[in-house]
């Protein structure tokens, strides 16, 4: 069981990441249109659920939301966070070899 949650989180966040990296091209594509939008609330969530690389690739390659503070800040924000909590989570799941 031990090494089978590893690979649920690794695959989880691939999940949320592809995710929120086509929801940043979604959202780009329907604003060029003037069409329905995901609203900005969802965006940032999908960092704050693990997505903040797939929405920091989607900000930077869809140029979108590049002008919008909260999107500067939120994104890196959750994105340390959820790094920080995989290496805490390493250490648990794996032993490293003491020198």
């Amino acid at each position: 069981m031990m090494l089978q949650t590893p690979i649920i989180i690794a695959l989880y966040l691939l999940l949320v990441n592809i995710l929120a990296f086509a929801l940043y091209g979604f959202d780009k594509r329907k604003a060029k249109k003037k069409s329905f939008r995901i609203p900005e609330k969802t965006l940032l969530w999908m960092a704050r659920i693990g997505g903040g690389v797939g929405s920091w690739m989607g900000i930077m390659l869809f140029h979108h939301k590049t002008k919008h503070t909260k999107f500067k800040i939120v994104v890196p924000l959750w994105t340390v966070i959820w790094l920080v909590a995989l290496i805490l989570l390493s250490n648990y799941f794996w032993d490293y070899p003491s020198f």
